[in-house]
């Protein structure tokens, strides 16, 4: 097994896992599924050019903001934004699981994870 199946494999379960901390909150499934693919939409930055793109689609691909969310979520004590902390990683994991990661601003398709 390569280090790179293993990265994916990594990320795969780390998606059931999140997956099953959402479940276990008693959030809505059927949240999970509506809002799951909901930060894909920071690839309209590649509408006005690569370097625009690569780094807006970066910004909603790393785990910062999201883990800041659930720190906030958590100090505040808003469930709400725990739920969508919880489905913003879990994408990320999801993404990353299928080789999809931080994107290089030379080219859309480069992405970190093809590095490994």
């Amino acid at each position: 097994m390569t280090n790179k199946q293993i990265v994916h494999i990594e990320y795969g379960i780390a998606f059931v896992f999140s997956f099953y901390i959402y479940t276990m909150l008693d959030f809505p499934t059927w949240m999970f599924l509506v809002f799951l693919l909901v930060p894909d939409i920071t690839m309209i930055g590649y509408a006005v050019n690569n370097k625009v793109g690569a780094t807006i689609y970066n910004i909603g691909h790393s785990f910062i903001l999201p883990l800041v969310l659930i720190f906030c979520s958590t100090f505040f004590a808003l469930d709400l934004l725990l739920l969508l902390s919880i489905i913003w990683i879990s994408h990320i994991f999801m993404d990353r699981c299928f080789g999809y990661g931080l994107k290089y601003p030379d080219e859309f398709k480069r992405t970190h994870i093809q590095e490994i």
